[in-house]
């Protein structure tokens, strides 16, 4: 291992004077896994530019991040390439298409394809490469993510996203519980779904308030589809409160027929349209104003009464 990291430092020292690359001495190279249960990410420092990520979020495959707080490979787009290592003669490099530079912060996100194709270049010891083409003389300028101890880094990554939740914010903020059978009973799917907005709550108390909205298919009267919207979304309620959701983070709401999925002009239409509709959301709470005590206000002191005036008779004359 060490003569292959020693070819490929002669590799790159050997470069043309005209390519100017970013990267880390191989000496300095490391890997860090950093995360929690919303987000694991596998983390390699790129020496005076920024790092190479990649990301994974609950619910999601991982994608490759390149980050830099100011992007000195210019924006536009750039190439992105599972680059050969140079101890295996023969091989070529593989062009993972183009990617579109912004101009600081998060340069680009990949698609979570081209991320798993580099996560086995690298395993298979090939080089993260971003290259582009500066200036008017298009001078070539890349940055590498080297595959130096990645295998023992992944490990540690895959443990990492083993221990994520099933989905993330944006995937569980809307969700729908289905009442296939025309019943208010919840079915087994119906609860499976509940347990993981459960398992997200538990997880994430910002996530704060839910709102329930009962539905209904035509099949009854207008009167009986409503009280049947009204008591799935109570069925819904209840069991979110069983399982600790206090009762006043919950709106609940009820439509009867009023908002079809589909048309109900078939079996698997109507039952489609038998639903509750949920939908959480961060609310900020708000702060009651404190209440000052009000002190009595003195009443004025009363005026001394007047004195009399003794009114003298007249003296007869």
């Amino acid at each position: 291992m060490r003569q292959r990291y020693l070819a490929l430092l002669s590799v790159f020292a050997s470069m043309p004077a005209m390519a100017l690359t970013f990267q880390t001495r191989l000496e300095n190279i490391e890997w860090k896994v950093e995360g929690d249960q919303f987000e694991c990410r596998l983390v390699q420092p790129i020496a005076d530019f920024g790092s190479g990520e990649f990301v994974r979020r609950a619910g999601e495959q991982p994608t490759f991040q390149l980050r830099s707080s100011s992007n000195v490979l210019g924006s536009g787009n750039a190439t992105l390439l599972a680059a050969a290592a140079p101890w295996q003669p023969g091989r070529g490099d593989i062009n993972l298409g183009a990617v579109r530079m912004a101009r600081s912060g998060v340069l680009f996100t990949s698609s979570q394809g081209q991320a798993s194709r580099l996560i086995n270049g690298l395993l298979d010891g090939r080089s993260t490469v971003v290259r582009n083409y500066a200036g008017e003389a298009g001078r070539a300028m890349e940055v590498r993510v080297l595959p130096v101890k990645f295998s023992k880094a992944y490990g540690d990554y895959q443990a990492c996203a083993a221990k994520l939740l099933p989905m993330n914010y944006d995937q569980v903020r809307q969700a729908r519980v289905g009442f296939p059978g025309g019943g208010i009973d919840l079915d087994s799917d119906a609860r499976a779904r509940l347990d993981v907005i459960l398992d997200f709550l538990k997880a994430d108390p910002t996530v704060n308030h839910i709102q329930l909205d009962g539905h209904s298919d035509n099949s009854g009267n207008r009167l009986t589809n409503r009280d049947l919207s009204r008591r799935r979304a109570l069925a819904v309620m209840e069991y979110l409160k069983a399982h600790g959701v206090p009762e006043e983070q919950i709106t609940l709401r009820f439509h009867g027929e009023r908002y079809p999925l589909a048309s109900n002009n078939s079996a698997a239409n109507r039952a489609r349209n038998r639903r509750v509709n949920i939908e959480l959301d961060r609310v900020t709470p708000v702060e009651k104003p404190q209440e000052n005590p009000v002190e009595p206000v003195a009443k004025p002191a009363a005026a001394p009464a007047a004195a009399a005036e003794t009114v003298k008779p007249a003296s007869k004359s």
